[in-house]
């Protein structure tokens, strides 16, 4: 089985930082893309930067010049690291990575259970 684990959301004034973090683990052949995609309460889901394994990035447009996300390939591991946080970046924030599980099964999408982030204005 495949685990996606995230850490790091919580409170913070606007104009703070935060970082997230999440590890992949569990039966992995190979990761292709990781990513972080926010929903906000009434919002839809949507992609907020994405990370491919040559290191390849995409931002959603909001979010371009203060947010960053790198990944570990060794660890399996990505993080979004956040500054100049703003009210609107409240939502849950959800870690997905497209990975394929062994040799013999293909690329799929998996994600973890989430983790809120608060701004405060």
């Amino acid at each position: 089985q495949v685990q996606l684990v995230e850490s790091g959301g919580g409170l913070v004034q606007a104009g703070g930082s935060l970082r997230l973090s999440c590890a992949a683990s569990g039966s992995i052949f190979s990761i292709s893309a990781m990513g972080w995609y926010r929903q906000a309460p009434g919002k839809q889901r949507e992609l907020v930067a994405a990370i491919t394994s040559g290191g390849s990035t995409n931002y959603a447009d909001s979010v371009k010049g203060r947010f960053t996300i790198s990944r570990d390939n060794a660890k399996n591991t990505v993080y979004l690291q956040m500054n100049s946080l703003k009210p609107e970046d409240t939502a849950v924030y959800y870690c997905n990575a497209n990975l394929r599980p062994s040799t013999t099964m293909r690329l799929g999408d998996y994600w973890g259970q989430g983790t809120q982030v608060t701004v405060s204005s």
